[in-house]
């Protein structure tokens, strides 16, 4: 994992996570403005999956399981997606609350999966 991006993608997800969940505390419904900060985060995540997967074919890896940290990437990957799916589904305030437990979700696998690629 390249530093700066797991950086940035730590920083985005909070202030994603967090604004989502005022809005949803706000009495608001999903809007663009929640639903593409959410776009933001798995657009963070899809260059994070390009980046990891140039990295292996450059030759490194992993410092404890390599497999593991694509596992874990993937699902990040499905978490923000299956927000939005809810969000559309039923459009109340609870939805934008869950369109921001996404992205600290999210967050919070970035960590585990920067402990697996460094080996902390």
């Amino acid at each position: 994992m390249i530093d700066w991006l797991y950086s940035a993608q730590i920083g985005l997800g909070v202030v994603a996570g967090l604004f989502a969940i005022v809005m949803g505390l706000a009495k608001r419904k999903p809007s663009g403005y929640t639903v593409g900060a959410l776009a933001l985060v798995e657009l963070g995540l899809g260059a994070q999956l390009a980046v990891s997967i140039s990295l292996v074919f450059l030759g490194e890896r992993a410092k404890q399981d390599t497999v593991e940290f694509f596992a874990y990437l993937i699902v990040a990957l499905m978490v923000p997606a299956g927000a939005v799916f809810w969000a559309l589904i039923e459009r109340s305030r609870w939805s934008t609350v869950i369109l921001g437990i996404g992205p600290l979700t999210v967050a919070v696998m970035l960590v585990r999966m920067q402990q697996i690629w460094s080996g902390f």
